[in-house]
């Protein structure tokens, strides 16, 4: 990936002077693990032949001796990042994220007819792969990277439920693409890494599964290549900065996909071309404050400005949550699950909440970090009570991690598995609303 003008020619890398810091990196990494494992046991056993006062004096030496090497992990400094430089980005020639397909779904289309092991279709559904990530280092915020990894446990449950691929990325595959911009060369580079998948599903790191039952119903979108939650009226008519969110979309694995990544991404490498792309999207969207170019923005202008190019293909939709806002449903989940039951994607049971404005990974935010982990909390643990039940637990509330068992154990396991497997479920919904179109 690179720029129009990038040489495709890289200077020779001394391998073993990389592969020797890469020993040593991976020998402090262990020291840090080892020394997070005295902690551990400092903490819980205890160590009596020492005086209270040289433990503490050791465990804060082994706190800053810690907190030494995330730093040093953090700063990113390597010096192979030195020794095999990226050529310098051209702000006077236009953005590529790679070299220009005109064929990708004849190449595809071959490629598929020539490796039946591997459809893009499984059982009458398409392959689909989530893919969500983070950044490459660790958080600013310690406790974000514990809910990080709620947030991945959370989606893995998900996709194991419903038999969907998951990517989970820390790499950025171009340094001029960072930040909101980083999913576009990894979505293109999944695209064709894997033609046997039929659609991509990004989801940011910050989204949460809160209807484990709820399917994406595949066959509305059978004439349409990108699906993403918005609104048409705030979109066309109002020009709104927030019509659409890009912070959970899925894009056919086609042509026509890339050739919208193609046209999407040039407003995104950082610097001067993003600071003024952001002057651009600020005076031509409703409602947007001025910063830099942002990928939500982008899309939203591109499709207004060239609707009949695109709009064809794009399906808007809003009659379940692809992206739900938190704070309109994070306080109502226990009225929710009194009066509805998971399936139904909507207001009564929010297929997905969106903690957009939280930044629990970094140091700001739209809202107190506070308040964004406890609704985060919440939200993890409604979704989780759905896959506990089939063990026969759920957590004692919604804001504790803590579970208790709401039923005996019995010698006849399997009627509980029938009666409660979410899988049943999602083969149940999809009978019912097969008989329902048969009689209609």
């Amino acid at each position: 990936m690179g720029h129009s003008d990038t040489p495709s020619g890289k200077p020779v890398v001394n391998t073993g002077r990389r592969q020797m810091h890469k020993t040593f990196n991976n020998i402090k990494i262990t020291i840090l693990c080892g020394f997070v494992t005295i902690l551990v046991l400092r903490g819980t056993i205890g160590i009596g032949a020492l005086t209270s006062s040289s433990a503490e004096a050791e465990n804060q030496a082994l706190i800053e001796e810690t907190n030494r090497i995330l730093a040093e992990i953090r700063s990113g400094n390597d010096p192979d990042d030195d020794a095999d430089p990226e050529p310098a980005f051209n702000p006077n020639v236009t953005y590529t994220m790679g070299p220009k397909i005109n064929n990708w779904d004849k190449q595809r289309a071959n490629w598929l007819k020539q490796s039946p092991g591997f459809p893009n279709f499984v059982y009458g559904k398409p392959r689909v792969l989530l893919v969500t990530g983070s950044p490459p280092n660790p958080c600013d915020n310690p406790i974000g990277d514990h809910y990080l990894l709620k947030g991945m446990k959370n989606k893995i449950d998900y996709c194991r439920l419903h038999g969907i691929e998951i990517v989970y990325n820390l790499a950025h595959l171009d340094r001029e693409m960072a930040g909101y911009w980083a999913k576009l060369p990894l979505i293109r580079k999944l695209m064709l890494s894997h033609p046997e998948i039929e659609w991509i599903w990004w989801m940011d790191s910050d989204a949460l599964f809160t209807d484990m039952v709820f399917e994406i119903p595949f066959a509305k979108y059978k004439d349409f290549n990108l699906i993403i939650h918005g609104y048409p009226d705030l979109l066309f008519q109002q020009k709104s900065w927030i019509a659409l969110n890009t912070g959970s979309f899925l894009l056919r694995n086609c042509q026509w996909s890339l050739d919208l990544l193609d046209a999407w991404a040039p407003m995104g490498p950082k610097g001067p071309v993003r600071d003024e792309a952001g002057k651009i999207l600020t005076a031509n969207l409703k409602g947007r404050p001025a910063f830099e170019a942002d990928d939500q923005s982008a899309l939203i202008y591109m499709l207004i400005k060239h609707k009949d190019k695109w709009m064809k293909k794009v399906f808007v939709e809003n009659s379940y949550y692809l992206h739900g806002f938190w704070l309109g449903l994070v306080d109502k989940y226990e009225e929710m699950a009194s009066k509805y039951h998971p399936g139904l994607g909507d207001e009564r049971w929010p297929f997905v909440t969106h903690f957009v404005g939280c930044k629990p990974c970094g140091s700001y935010g739209d809202y107190s970090v506070e308040h964004c982990l406890k609704s985060m909390e919440r939200a993890f643990n409604f979704a989780d009570n759905q896959v506990l039940k089939l063990y026969g637990f759920r957590h004692r509330g919604l804001l504790s991690p803590n579970i208790k068992r709401f039923r005996n154990e019995t010698a006849k396991p399997l009627k509980s598995v029938n009666e409660l497997d979410i899988r049943r479920h999602i083969v149940k919904l999809e009978a019912t609303k097969f008989m329902q179109s048969f009689i209609l």
